[in-house]
């Protein structure tokens, strides 16, 4: 193997351990889309404040003494807690509204807690703490850092807990059912708004970790960084099949490795432009995303 092309897959191989780490934030922040649209049919347009949430609960956590081992679960359950506050007091309300109404209420949600961010805690970047030393490990030109690692096998932990959660508890049962026939499941018993309330915080919760995983690895954090993420992580929601979860998941990771990819083979000014070049192409091409399929309905 000549010299050029041994160059070639180092970069291949850098590219692609820096697009899994990110594809891993965006399938995070994927999940809580996927699950919430799964369940009633609603684009949450401020799920991505969320993620900011769950980074500044971190930060404030992790200042003021506390260790990454209480910040990190905190930082998912104040986010939930939000989550849940804004879907009884916003989306509930007009949960019969139409999806108009509904996605108007999402976009307005979102932008009111990115001025309430800026107001509160100052548009300035904040610089995360390093609660961690960062290491690096080498292999040829390719380089690994422990935190890509935390951030990878932390994703995998938390994917599959949430699959545990969904498949083989009597709460995720119950989530299935409300996601498959919401009035079938109150004729059968079933407490759907604590359901909904529920759904909200897990995907809250993900979108919280991902957060505090994002402060360690970039090190800086504002309010508005949920904007761009939180539109990427519903690109890969619709990429791998809104409403599934795994396809989230794959969804994510696909879109951090060809975004890694662009910009280290192509140019780096097309790294967001190629997320919404996917979401056009997939809209084309499969509506339903990677692991969609297409089910008739009756008008």
């Amino acid at each position: 193997m000549n010299e050029e092309l041994l160059y070639f897959f180092y970069d291949l191989g850098q590219y692609l351990i820096n697009g899994i780490t990110q594809g891993s934030i965006y399938a995070l922040i994927a999940l809580g889309y996927t699950m919430v649209y799964g369940i009633i049919k609603l684009i949450n347009f401020a799920h991505g404040e969320f993620y900011m949430i769950g980074a500044f609960v971190g930060y404030y956590l992790v200042i003021s003494g506390a260790s990454l081992w209480i910040a990190f679960p905190a930082a998912m359950l104040g986010a939930g807690v939000v989550a849940v506050i804004i879907e009884r007091l916003v989306y509930r309300p007009i949960r019969h509204a139409g999806r108009i109404a509904a996605l108007i209420s999402a976009l307005g949600t979102s932008l009111f807690f990115q001025y309430l961010g800026q107001g509160t805690v100052g548009a300035d970047p904040k610089t995360f703490p390093p609660v961690i030393e960062e290491i690096s490990y080498e292999w040829g030109e390719m380089m690994i850092s422990n935190i890509q690692i935390i951030i990878i096998i932390t994703t995998i932990v938390l994917m599959l807990v949430l699959r545990w959660l969904v498949s083989s508890t009597r709460i995720g049962m119950a989530m299935r059912a409300v996601s498959f026939n919401h009035d079938a499941a109150e004729l059968m018993g079933i407490d759907t708004n604590k359901i909904i309330s529920f759904t909200f915080f897990v995907g809250a919760a993900l979108a919280g970790a991902a957060g505090v995983l994002v402060g360690l690895y970039y090190n800086t954090i504002e309010p508005m960084m949920g904007l761009m993420p939180g539109l990427k992580a519903f690109v890969a929601a619709v990429l791998g099949g809104i409403g599934i979860i795994p396809g989230a998941a794959l969804g994510g990771l696909v879109l951090g490795i060809v975004e890694n990819l662009v910009t280290g083979f192509w140019a780096s000014n097309y790294r967001d432009a190629i997320a919404f070049g996917i979401l056009i192409i997939i809209l084309l091409i499969k509506p339903t995303g990677l692991m969609g399929k297409n089910i008739r309905e009756k008008v």
